[in-house]
């Protein structure tokens, strides 16, 4: 049964950092994509960054920021250990949020349970 399990959230200052991290079980292979996700009160789950699987015809894997993140934060995977993180500079109060792990690899996609991050002013 392939899980996600989310740590690292938690209460920060603004200017602060965070570093969520993301572990995949029940999973055999390199996952094509994963993700973080975020969703704010009141507003709708946007994608934050996302990264995709290094192979032999590609060696490096590819990222992807929503332009309110780039230059704060930076996604990495670990591809043998299945995990992804986001590491969270400059942190300012529009980034609370609940941030969602998400794994997408053909036909599979699965969400995490979601960590909160909340940054106070």
């Amino acid at each position: 049964q392939v899980q996600l399990v989310e740590s690292g959230g938690g209460l920060v200052q603004a200017g602060g950092s965070l570093r969520l991290s993301c572990a995949a079980s029940g999973i055999g292979f390199n996952i094509d994509t994963m993700a973080w996700y975020r969703r704010a009160p009141g507003k709708q789950r946007e994608l934050v960054a996302g990264i995709t699987k290094s192979s032999p015809g590609i060696p490096k894997s590819s990222t992807k920021y929503a332009d309110s993140v780039k230059g704060r934060f930076t996604i990495s995977r670990d591809s043998a250990k299945n995990t992804v993180h986001l590491q969270m500079n400059s942190l300012k109060p529009e980034d609370t949020a609940v941030y969602y792990c998400n794994i997408e690899h053909g036909a599979l996609s699965r969400w995490g349970q979601g960590t909160q991050v909340t940054v106070s002013l």
